[in-house]
């Protein structure tokens, strides 16, 4: 069996982490591993008006310590939203630096299919940052045209509702419709039904070492 004790959750823009893979991060975090999570847009310019520019900063990083991620392993980077393909070498040279920093066992980060010119730098920067590790991809339903459900992390009641809880604390973004905690449940149990469980979470598997 597969069993990660560093975990490093890539995070194209606050929020992305707990949305894909919040679940997961709970359940890692209650079972003493050790999680990483990474950002790279704290997304000032995408805040409803009125807003102080860290808000977003802030609210990830009380969502992040719900799920219990100390704050020593939350590393947030400033580059502009919807602008990452401009910074597309810097970036890997950022997650070249993370991957000898935390030596991950397991990565987590947006699916190969994702759409946002975001979350495709990640994911094909990440790759290469990090491969020679296991690395899985995350949905986002949204922002996925296809997705391959071939890897599941079972989830608890108590798991769930840390991710629902974790995601309430992104004030800025409550009027997203995929923030709702419907949504949430819904997914979680759809996923659940396909892996024999109340709950779950479903990822695509790219490389994994064991």
């Amino acid at each position: 069996m597969f069993n990660p004790k560093k975990i490093l959750v890539l995070a194209p823009h606050t929020d992305d982490g707990e949305l894909g893979c919040g679940g997961s991060i709970s359940k890692f975090c209650s079972q003493g591993k050790e999680v990483f999570y990474a950002a790279f847009c704290l997304c000032s310019k995408s805040l409803p008006h009125g807003m102080a520019e860290n808000t977003l900063e802030v609210e990830c990083r009380k969502a992040t310590s719900v799920l219990g991620i100390p704050a020593s392993n939350l590393i947030l980077f400033n580059y502009e939203v919807r602008e990452l393909p401009a910074s597309r070498q810097k970036i890997l040279e950022e997650l070249l630096q993370l991957n000898k920093q935390i030596s991950p066992d397991l990565v987590l980060l947006p699916a190969v299919s994702d759409i946002h010119q975001d979350h495709q730098v990640i994911h094909q920067e990440g790759i290469r940052a990090f491969k020679n590790t296991t690395f899985a991809g995350y949905e986002l339903p949204w922002n996925n045209y296809s997705f391959s459900t071939n890897f599941f992390i079972t989830l608890s009641e108590k798991e769930v509702t840390q991710k629902v809880n974790a995601l309430k604390e992104y004030k800025s973004q409550a009027a997203k419709n995929y923030m709702k905690e419907n949504f949430i449940r819904s997914l979680a149990r759809v996923r659940g039904v396909q892996a024999n469980a109340e709950y779950a979470e479903a990822f695509e598997i790219y490389k994994w070492i064991v």
